[in-house]
């Protein structure tokens, strides 16, 4: 008996804890109702408490959600449009506001997001140029846009954590102009370049035939140096030479000078025969 008692006591407690308790997880947040009119809102994590059939709790994702919106047209201050695409960073900050503004449903919610988000984007955009916009001033209008789609998105009891433009497109017409200054700034640059090759390689070209001239003359300028002292050189031994005995000197040239005229079988040589040249030949007849 007292174990059927024990059961029972035990079955009565789980059915009333499985009814009335409730958790809230780490990730989530929640709100208590009653009979439909909210009774606690921004539940925090961990065990709660609830009355069956008279209260309902529903659970809200308390971490960084994000919005991925479609490539839209925004246009400059010089009437020029632009494709967009950008994402948003947000999570829920005031649970109670977020409920009320958008029922909890998440999908309504991105789309109040959205539609703040591109209005506050437009205006950023139409106060600057397509240059400004693409280039220098991005992050200017990222801290610009956070802060006032903050304001307008405290309403719907989110906070926006962070946006940031992934890619701007330029329209054809845009992008026509775009790529054919692109092109004459490359082909301003290539032919810059091309300019500075060409001084490089003329002063190359004049450095290096300075260098052969300097060279050439510095060769022809020792070649005749050691040509004035082989001259000398054998002038000296040939002077040395006729001085030791001048008569064998003059035999030897006139031998030299009969073999250098007489270096073929057809070689003719018309002279008087008491020559100067024919005047060992003579002396030998004697």
């Amino acid at each position: 008996m007292i174990t059927k008692i024990v059961g029972g006591i035990i079955a009565v407690i789980a059915i009333v804890y499985f009814t009335c308790a409730y958790t809230v997880d780490e990730t989530e947040r929640a709100i208590l109702f009653k009979f439909g009119e909210i009774k606690q809102a921004d539940i925090k994590p961990g065990l709660h408490w609830k009355i069956p059939i008279i209260n309902d709790v529903r659970f809200f994702d308390s971490r960084i959600l994000t919005l991925d919106v479609k490539p839209d047209l925004f246009p400059t201050s010089e009437k020029k449009y632009v494709y967009v695409d950008f994402f948003v960073k947000w999570r829920i900050d005031n649970v109670r506001d977020y409920f009320v503004a958008t029922g909890g449903i998440e999908e309504r919610a991105n789309n109040r997001l959205s539609q703040i988000t591109k209005d506050e984007l437009r205006d950023e955009f139409a106060q600057r140029t397509i240059k400004e916009a693409v280039s220098g001033e991005r992050a200017d209008i990222m801290t610009s846009l956070v802060l006032k789609a903050n304001e307008l998105s405290k309403q719907l009891g989110i906070q926006i954590v962070d946006l940031r433009v992934s890619r701007i497109d330029y329209t054809e017409d845009i992008s026509d102009s775009v790529y054919e200054r692109m092109r004459a700034e490359r082909d301003r640059v290539a032919k810059d370049f091309r300019a500075r090759g060409r001084e490089s390689a003329e002063k190359i070209k004049a450095a290096a035939d300075r260098e052969r001239q300097v060279t050439l003359a510095d060769a022809y300028k020792q070649s005749e140096q050691l040509r004035g002292e082989g001259d000398a050189t054998a002038a000296d031994i040939y002077a040395r030479a006729y001085g030791k005995n001048e008569e064998f000197y003059s035999l030897t040239k006139s031998l030299n000078a009969y073999k250098q005229t007489f270096s073929g079988k057809n070689d003719i040589l018309v002279l008087e025969p008491d020559s100067q040249f024919f005047r060992y030949f003579n002396q030998s007849r004697q």
